[in-house]
């Protein structure tokens, strides 16, 4: 029982870093400047990181719908928006 639990486990946390890292590489491809070279050094880490994290912020707007299906507007959607966004950063 406990070694199924970890292959579960293990397949999670498998999906999860391969999703991770299609949005890495998708990043990656847009680290560019205006004039099409490839970024480096803090340039780069700091694209990369509002990159991902933009990345991120997209499947939470998809994840925006009430319990009917209707996607959620105002208030509801900026507290869900956030949580969304900080617990997408936590992992």
């Amino acid at each position: 029982m406990k070694s199924l639990l970890a292959a579960v486990a293990l397949a999670l946390f498998g999906l999860t870093s391969t999703a991770h890292a299609a949005d890495a590489a998708a990043c990656e491809a847009k680290a560019l400047d205006k004039n099409g070279k490839a970024l480096a050094g803090a340039a780069k880490s700091s694209f990369m990181k509002k990159c991902q994290a933009e990345a991120g912020g997209s499947s939470c707007e998809a994840k925006a719908v009430d319990k009917n299906g209707k996607a959620l507007a105002g208030a509801a959607k900026n507290s869900f928006m956030k949580k969304c966004q900080a617990e997408a950063k936590a992992q």
